[in-house]
Formats: structure tokens, sequence, C-alpha cells
């Protein structure tokens, strides 16, 4: 039997440090179970869970981007999934970009589809290429937060890092860009209500980065503005 070095050890620690933790998927009857449990929760913590759904185009992959602005991010998306993707199995696998700090802390991430990314180290290239090869396949569905960061939900512009530049040229195959605004509010209960605004961004073939995010920017607007404001917003000037 041949001995491992010391040295070899060293060599295989540095460079996983600098590979992507690439998770598993949930198959179907454990994704389904696990946003059945989910559902259960959020009905029992929100007043009301309203989605304004968009049409989902059969025999795609699907890049579904939301606001990024609390912890309950990942849930609200399995809840958005369940309602929307799940119809006629148009999705069959989720994933999602998680931070690598966040997967090394928290190991069940591994197990539901997660894949890590590493800001501002080398590996951050391999995440986007892998992040396009599964958006390459149909059925697929990505979950991602271009924001990069936590924001609250009623900023009036979303910020985008460069993600979505480094991931969406790179997709070969049918793809929907979808996006969601999702708000949340009180008003007359006690408990909160969300509100999922779907927007339809197109085909990755035609993407156009300054287009989308105006399109997103302008969609969110219209979104608060919808739910949220009663009277004239009175701004004092410059």
């Amino acid at each position: 039997m041949m001995a491992i070095t010391h040295g070899q050890l060293q060599s295989w620690s540095y460079y996983s440090f600098f590979m992507i933790i690439k998770g598993r998927p949930l198959n179907s009857f454990f994704l389904k179970l696990a946003t059945s449990l989910i559902t259960f929760f959020l009905r029992r913590k929100f007043n009301k869970l309203i989605i304004k759904d968009v049409e989902i185009k059969p025999d795609h992959s699907y890049l579904l981007m939301c606001n990024h602005f609390s912890f309950l991010d990942g849930f609200l998306a399995f809840y958005l999934c369940r309602k929307v993707f799940f119809q006629d199995n148009k999705m069959k696998r989720l994933h999602i970009m998680s931070l690598r700090k966040q997967m090394e802390n928290n190991k069940w991430l591994k197990y539901c589809g997660a894949f890590s990314i590493d800001p501002r180290k080398r590996s951050m290239k391999e995440s986007f290429e892998y992040a396009a090869e599964l958006l390459s396949q149909p059925g697929n569905l990505l979950l991602f937060y271009p924001q990069g960061n936590l924001e609250s939900s009623h900023i009036r512009e979303i910020h985008f890092e460069d993600g979505i530049n480094q991931i969406i040229p790179q997709i070969k195959g049918k793809c929907q860009l979808i996006w969601s605004s999702n708000l949340i509010e009180y008003f007359e209960s006690v408990k909160p209500s969300m509100y999922f605004n779907m927007l339809d961004c197109g085909m990755a073939k035609d993407y156009d980065f300054q287009s989308i995010k105006g399109r997103i920017n302008s969609h969110h607007r219209q979104a608060i503005e919808q739910h949220f404001r009663f009277t004239k917003e009175h701004l004092p000037s410059a």
C-alpha cells in the first residue's frame, strides 16, 4: 500500500482551498417534502403569501433572481418554486449559489443543491462556469441573488454585482431569466404579509445587462408603489 506523504497532504489541502464545493440537489421526492414543510412553516408565520406570477416556459432551464433582504430568503424562494415552477414538472432540480463560508459553517447546504462561491478568490471563475453548466441543462433552476449583499426590500434601486455578466453569456441552450421583487409589510395584521412580484426577463440568448437592469429596477419601484404607497411622497428639495 502506497504511503501518503505530509507534503502530498499539504498540496491537496492547498488545491482544495481553491476548489468550489459542489453539493447534490435534492431528488424530486425530498424536494417536494422540503418545500411542503417550508410552506407549512411560512403559512404559520405570515398573514398572507401572494404571488404575481409569470408564464413559465416548458423544457427550459431557469435563472431565478430575487432581491436579498433577510435570513428567510431561501425559504421564501423554496415556497415560490413549489407554487410556480413545480407545475407540470417544469423544474426538476434546484441549485443554489452560496458563499463558501456559509457552506463550511452549514454542512447541510451541500445536500440541498448548494455550491460555493468565494468572492475575490480564483475559484470564482469556476463557480460561474459551473452555474452556466447547470443552466445549460433543461429542468435545472438556479437561485441567484445578484445584489451580493443583504439590503432592505424597500430600497428604490437594486444594485447588481458582476456575477450575471459572468454566468449568462456562457449558458448553452434555452434558459428563461426571471426576477422576483419580494416585499414584506404588516398593515392590518400582527403577522407580516409577503408579496412575490415576478417579472419575465426574457431568454439568456437575448441578454443585455443594461436593458435587464433597467427593467428590473423599474419593475421593483412599481411593485413598491403598488403595494405600499397610499399617499404621495413629498421629498425635500436639494
